[in-house]
């Protein structure tokens, strides 16, 4: 979801970043903090160029939010270097709650757990919204997983040659193979 200027419900921040507006069907409100479009998570210990400056501060368990940057530029910024940054496909997570900014929290934190149980590395948000169902207020964050690594091809990474080999074992017990 590229965002500019000129997008609808989107008010630009001082640096170019955007305050979180996802578009609100009628009775929807939207959570604007602390979660931005285009924030970028990436896990702690993940191997980066040393090329490659940013600003990050700690957010969660082994998880650094990315300041500097948003998920364009710093895609720019690794392939300068010849590194990937991949984009795997979307991951939400819905919470209830009547404290909107908590539930954005506690939604986050889910989905940061799926992308480290899925072995990969980093996260980019993509849309936070607050709606209600049956009366009851819930957030849905919707991010994209990501993974940095010096190699083009993703199945180098041997994290993710090992969770995909643990898989192929899985399925093969599961036909009875």
């Amino acid at each position: 979801m590229a965002l500019t200027d000129n997008n609808p419900g989107s008010e630009l921040l001082e640096g170019g970043g955007h305050f979180v507006f996802a578009p609100a069907l009628t009775g929807e409100k939207v959570v604007t903090e602390p979660i931005k479009i285009g924030t970028i998570f990436i896990e702690e210990g993940t191997a980066l160029p040393n090329s490659l400056r940013f600003e990050s501060e700690p957010y969660s368990n082994g998880w650094r939010s990315v300041k500097t940057l948003n998920g364009c530029e710093l895609d720019r910024k690794i392939r300068e270097v010849g590194w990937t940054l991949f984009d795997l496909g979307q991951i939400k997570a819905s919470v209830f709650g009547f404290d909107p900014k908590k539930a954005a929290r506690r939604a986050l934190k889910r989905v940061l757990a799926t992308v480290k149980s899925d072995n990969f590395n980093s996260l980019e948000i993509s849309q936070v919204a607050a709606m209600s169902f049956l009366g009851l207020p819930y957030v849905t964050v919707s991010a994209h997983a990501r993974h940095l690594q010096e190699s083009m091809f993703l199945l180098h990474d041997k994290r993710l040659a090992k969770r995909n080999q643990a898989r192929l074992v899985y399925s093969r017990t599961d036909r009875g193979g």
